[in-house]
């Protein structure tokens, strides 16, 4: 898997310009500020330790540049699995020093002296293999795997002791071992073997598992998973291949939502990868077993072979032929270098619609950071597109005007169709007045098939209604409802209807796109809507540019509000008859009451007891 982005974690003024200079020669990295200290960071943090620590749990590769010692302090109680742990450095504010803490050959010797490359500074690599062997046994190629960890200390042990080593290399790329100059010898009792092969597992023996083998897949639509892995796990027994050399699980495009095949890639956490029919015909002539039954049915002569091939590339080589079960079939090629599944086919596409909130990055959920990281590509309104920053550096930007929302539903749900990783950008939550519905609407319209294999999901973002009420105290503390005056999708003769539905029940009302440069009199007839139902003093809070530069929340009542000062980008919140104004010095908030003052006259007793909900 590969390794997430590094949050460069600062805890000064000079750290975060640190920061920022390293993020021109790494501009994934996140620059992560403490609040108090660094005024310009893509998030902010208010506690170091807990930041800290939600990182590494999160995986997040951490660059703290502080102190070692705070670091240490910080994760030291979370530490338990070296395997798992992400890379954590420490660097000096100046870039002096580098320190690699944990994660070496995770990544973190690496990193560190890409980051002394960069900064004039020292790496403190101080791993035994990087600097007895000149190699990590522990680090292989990435792809690789080793069949047994266990056996990794003894033969470094042993080339560091300068004992005989035997190294056989059956299948890969082992240019990596061969570099460390070790002098390597047949007949040692124990050694290095380069396989495929799943005999290969024998005692004194450190077995590596290039990515060599892929394996090719078809089924008929609905096959049971169960089915499609049995035949594959029992295929690979029966010709002594190992799991582990698997690159990829690959098939014809038509399957790219096919559970069973994405249930066998996610079995052996490899990539599921899809060829066109026009791909897979161009393999016809090494096929084994050609059918023309199977071209009739999908237009190509065979498919779990064809994708096998496809896979393993035109050096490569049938190794099986297709195997069949009742409703699936598998067939394994054998590449002679190592497969980069990431180059082949495409992969099963991906639409995160992500609601990013207001715009501020503390405002982000990490689900929608961790949707931006991995997309290949965003797509949304430019100024949207501009609050992302450097989340988003180094993807392919796809933007375009306010108002041509149906043009970026439909341009993320094409990019996705074709094997990318898209993230489909909405301000405030993606499922409220913004962009999810219509691509479920596109979706269950059909104009485009491949747009149904792709995966699909929603990121909720912070709402402007649940920003601008926090700003102010607590105004939706009891029932209420949101009601756009837009008109442009929507008769005004329903948002009417919906607006006298509120005021007759007495609901807090948050009104979006209250009003624009032309349209001006909708807003005035909500008001008048909901003068006639409330009190004259109801607090009304006017809520501007929210989580940016310029944001302004003002509080007034419904009788003294300013119809002119409202735009587009105001959200307006008008409370309930019961909702409720106050100051405490120089704050001032609302608050609409659940009742709880009712619930102590009645039952006394019962003071304390919560009423949240569960």
């Amino acid at each position: 898997m590969a390794m997430k982005h590094p949050a460069l974690v600062a805890l000064t003024a000079a750290g975060a310009a640190m920061g920022r200079r390293i993020q021109r020669e790494l501009p994934q990295a996140e620059l992560h500020g403490l609040a108090s200290r660094v005024s310009d960071a893509d998030r902010t943090f208010t506690d170091t330790v807990p930041h800290l620590r939600s990182l590494f749990e999160a995986g997040v590769p951490i660059i703290g540049i502080c102190a070692t010692g705070i670091v240490i302090r910080a994760l030291a109680p979370l530490l338990s699995d070296k395997t798992s742990e992400p890379p954590v450095l420490s660097l000096a504010d100046d870039g002096s020093a580098v320190v690699p803490l944990l994660g070496g050959h995770r990544g973190a010797n690496a990193l560190a002296r890409r980051l002394a490359a960069l900064t004039g500074g020292t790496a403190a690599i101080t791993t035994a293999g990087d600097l007895g062997l000149g190699i990590a046994l522990d680090a292989p190629p990435r792809g690789w795997r080793i069949h047994d960890r266990a056996m990794v200390k003894p033969l470094a042990a042993a080339m560091l002791a300068r004992e005989p080593v035997a190294l056989r290399v059956q299948a890969g790329d082992a240019s990596w071992i061969a570099a460390s100059g070790y002098p390597f010898t047949d007949d040692a009792p124990i050694g290095i073997c380069v396989s495929h092969r799943a005999s290969a597992a024998t005692p004194q023996t450190l077995v590596y598992r290039p990515q060599v083998l892929a394996l090719g897949v078809g089924c008929e639509r609905g096959a049971d998973p169960r089915e499609l892995e049995d035949l594959v796990r029992t295929t690979l027994v029966r010709h002594d291949l190992a799991p582990e050399a698997v690159a990829c699980v690959s098939s014809l495009d038509l399957k790219a939502d096919e559970a069973a095949v994405l249930a066998l890639a996610d079995s052996f956490g490899v990539p599921a990868r899809f060829f066109t029919a026009e791909a897979l015909a161009r393999e016809e002539p090494r096929l084994a077993t050609p059918s023309d039954a199977v071209r009739s049915a999908v237009g190509v002569p065979g498919v779990a072979e064809a994708a096998a091939l496809a896979s393993a590339g035109p050096a490569g080589a049938l190794l099986v032929p297709k195997q069949r079960s009742p409703r699936a079939t598998c067939a394994i090629a054998l590449s002679p270098r190592d497969i980069d599944a990431s180059t082949i086919g495409r992969a099963r596409g991906q639409l995160s619609v992500v609601g990013i909130g207001p715009g501020h990055a503390s405002w982000r959920t990490p689900e929608v950071d961790a949707a931006l990281a991995q997309a290949t590509d965003v797509v949304g309104y430019g100024l949207y597109l501009d609050l992302l920053g450097s989340a988003i550096g180094g993807k392919r930007r796809h933007e375009s005007a306010l108002g041509a929302e149906e043009v970026r539903a439909r341009l993320a749900l094409d990019l996705a169709a074709e094997g990318r990783s898209v993230a489909l950008v909405s301000s405030g939550d993606a499922g409220i007045y913004g962009l999810a519905a219509l691509v479920f609407e596109l979706l269950e319209r059909g104009d485009v098939p491949g747009w149904r294999r792709i995966a699909l999901r929603v990121c909720p973002g912070l709402s402007a209604l649940q920003a601008a009420a926090a700003r102010a105290g607590a105004p939706l503390g009891h029932d209420f409802c949101a009601v756009s005056l837009s008109d442009l999708l929507t008769p005004w003769s329903e948002i009417e209807r919906r607006l006298q539905a509120a005021a007759d029940g007495d609901f807090a009302v948050a009104l979006y796109n209250p009003a624009s440069a032309r349209r001006r009199d909708q807003l005035r007839r909500a008001i008048h809507i909901l003068r006639a139902q409330r009190p004259p003093a109801t607090p009304v809070i006017a809520a501007r540019n929210l989580g940016r530069v310029g944001e302004s929340v003002e509080t007034t009542t419904l009788a003294a509000f300013d119809m002119e000062a409202v735009d587009m980008l105001t959200l307006l919140l008008i409370g309930s008859s019961r909702t409720r104004a106050f100051a405490t010095g120089s704050a001032h908030w609302v608050y609409t009451p659940r009742g709880y003052a009712v619930k102590r006259a009645a039952h006394p007793d019962a003071v304390g007891a919560s009423a949240e909900k569960p």
